[in-house]
């Protein structure tokens, strides 16, 4: 029935599909890391975690894509694909990877220089956040229809995101199994937003380029800046 209905349309009404890989493509490194990590035990996967004590530069990057336990990665996954998917649809795929290797880097970054120099952090929760945060920014217009929707779902939404913290991105203490004991690294959640916000005001700081198309942009022009 809807192919009938389009096929009646204009075809200047017909809005082409957009193509969203990058989202899917971070699921993977991050399912292709704990398979290799969790179940074969590849030994080498260790050395990308961000150990607080003498890090490697890349570790901060390395460790975003690292988790300790299905249900770690279960949860970043779960909310990775829903904002990630909002950020690629609104601002494309570069836009997406930066916006995670910044957000997931910063988050990391913070965490080093607040906690405990024993300490060891994994996970893509900061970049979660950091994810969330754009998402929000990224969505929200002046319409107050679309403040009202904000407020009644942002309470489930943030809810949500904090439960998944609960299964979070900071290790401290000895080593079980292998593995550091887990702990809740809320530095990290909240660092990873706040780079996200940051990340959003520079990038409207940058002038946009005349508007030659006319109405195509036209969607964009009441979105905060």
């Amino acid at each position: 029935m809807t192919r009938q209905l389009e096929l009646g349309k204009p075809e200047e009404r017909r809005k082409p599909e957009k193509r969203v890989n990058g989202i899917f493509w971070i699921i993977l490194i991050n399912l292709g890391l704990f398979v290799a990590d969790h179940i074969f035990q590849v030994r080498s996967i260790k050395s990308l975690y961000l150990y607080h004590n003498w890090p490697a530069w890349y570790q901060f990057v390395t460790a975003t894509f690292c988790h300790a336990s299905w249900e770690h990665l279960s949860s970043n996954l779960f909310f990775l694909y829903i904002f990630g998917k909002i950020v690629e649809e609104e601002e494309g795929n570069f836009a997406l990877w930066l916006s995670y290797i910044l957000t997931g880097v910063g988050a990391n970054l913070v965490s080093w220089l607040v906690l405990p120099r024993n300490a060891v952090s994994i996970g893509a929760s900061g970049a979660v956040f950091g994810l969330f945060a754009i998402s929000v920014l990224v969505k929200i217009t002046w319409d107050w229809r679309k403040i009202l929707e904000a407020l009644i779902l942002g309470q489930f939404v943030i809810e949500k995101v904090m439960e998944a913290a609960q299964a979070s991105a900071a290790m401290t203490g000895p080593f079980r199994g292998g593995y550091p004991v887990q702990t809740v690294n809320h530095i990290a959640h909240l660092s990873g937003a706040l780079v996200g916000v940051v990340l959003v005001w520079l990038v409207s700081r940058i002038p946009s380029p005349p508007d030659h198309e006319g109405p195509t942009l036209q969607g964009k022009s009441d979105k905060i800046r």
